[in-house]
């Protein structure tokens, strides 16, 4: 069966890999190197020097590309995979929609590096209405979806359609869903950029992104750009990326499983507030989200407790859930997000990134630790 047959459950274990060869390994290791072998004319070999290719990316490039359905790059970030999306692909005059309310470093780059080189920029909020009517006279349309932290879900293929008419790029974060949940180049998006820090590796240990574009030019300019920007991942990093793949659709059904409960018992509980989880029957999105994600919701749940105290002493009681600030990984990760500034939130809202420990475990953990920030709660108000 050809790899276009293939579901990607199955493309996630074999994506990239080379064929199979007696006393070779499954997957090569990763080539540490800097200059290749390179005799007579530059293009003999192919490839050269470290910053512009390595074995070890072409491998993992190869496996995104079949999962994404386009042409991938990989970087060292992925804030480097975004601005090799933002910034060579503007120019002084061009306009750029940007959400209000996307990923906070996104915003600062429209703000101090776009704007500050002529690049006009359109800030507006993921609605879909809003995000449609915006596009108009713009070069390239940013968008997240699902939004971080808020959940928010956009139809990308009609911002697709929209960005089309208007003649702009629709470039689409997909970091929350990865290519297993939402394939925006196959919904018409021109790019799909996505951190691999997050859910793709999904052990918390790698920093590292990628750009797909469905337009093999539009994809040679985001490369030309990491070549010039020198923003390539280590061999070693890659190499452990591209490991990581073929676990993702087994941790993410469990993340998504686990999310799942953890949003339904939240939603029954009175002592929390705007429970926000595209699984959820009552969100805004919910068929949409059913139609995009292929079944799937994704590992992340936002929530609201009554006081900043309160949303502390729940992480604080709970032994489960480890307080940091990424998410998609296989550990229930958990903040504050209003402790960062960057979001628009209440001070007691927490976005949870559930992992892959036993259900039953993980609900029993955080009920008692709802049970215990409203306790404590009580207590402080009697004395």
């Amino acid at each position: 069966m050809s790899s276009e047959g293939r579901r990607p459950a199955t493309k996630v274990v074999h994506a990239g890999q080379p064929p199979p060869v007696p006393g070779e390994p499954l997957m090569p290791g990763p080539v540490l190197a800097a200059p290749f072998h390179l005799p007579g004319e530059v293009d003999s070999a192919p490839y050269g020097y470290g910053r512009y290719g390595n074995p070890t990316y072409t491998r993992y490039e190869e496996a995104l590309g079949e999962l994404e359905g386009g042409t991938a790059t990989v970087f060292a970030s992925g804030m480097a995979a975004v601005s090799a999306v933002l910034v060579p692909l503007t120019r002084p005059g061009d306009l750029v929609v940007v959400p209000v309310d996307c990923y906070g470093a996104v915003r600062v780059l429209a703000e101090e590096h776009l704007a500050a080189r002529g690049v006009q920029v359109r800030f507006v909020r993921s609605d879909q209405v809003v995000m449609e009517e915006s596009v108009e006279g713009a070069r390239l349309v940013w968008v997240e979806s699902p939004t971080n932290p808020a959940l928010d879900v956009l139809d990308i293929e009609a911002l697709a359609r929209a960005a089309r008419r208007a003649g702009a790029l629709l470039a689409v974060d997909s970091t929350l869903a990865t290519p297993l949940l939402q394939r925006p180049l196959e919904l018409g998006a021109d790019l799909s950029v996505c951190s691999d820090s997050k859910a793709m590796t999904g052990h918390g240990d790698l920093v590292i992104g990628h750009v797909a574009a469905s337009d093999p030019d539009l994809a040679a300019l985001v490369r030309r750009w990491r070549t010039l920007a020198g923003a390539v991942p280590g061999p070693l990093e890659t190499w452990l990326a591209h490991r990581s793949l073929a676990t993702l659709d087994v941790r993410l059904r469990r993340q998504c499983a686990n999310a799942q409960a953890i949003a339904g018992l939240l939603d029954a509980r009175p002592d929390v507030r705007d429970v926000r989880y595209p699984g959820l029957p009552g969100h805004p999105a919910h068929e949409l989200a059913e139609r995009q994600f292929h079944g799937l919701f994704g590992q992340l749940v936002s929530f609201e407790l009554e006081s900043a105290g309160a949303a502390q002493r729940f992480l604080d009681a709970s032994s489960l859930i480890t307080e940091a600030t990424s998410f998609g990984g296989v550990h229930t990760l958990a903040e504050r997000r209003a402790r960062w500034g960057m979001d628009e939130v209440p001070e007691g809202f927490i976005r949870l990134s559930a992992g892959v420990e036993d259900p039953e475990d993980l609900l029993a953990d955080i009920a008692g630790a709802l049970d215990a920030a409203g306790a404590s709660s009580g207590a402080s108000r009697s004395a």
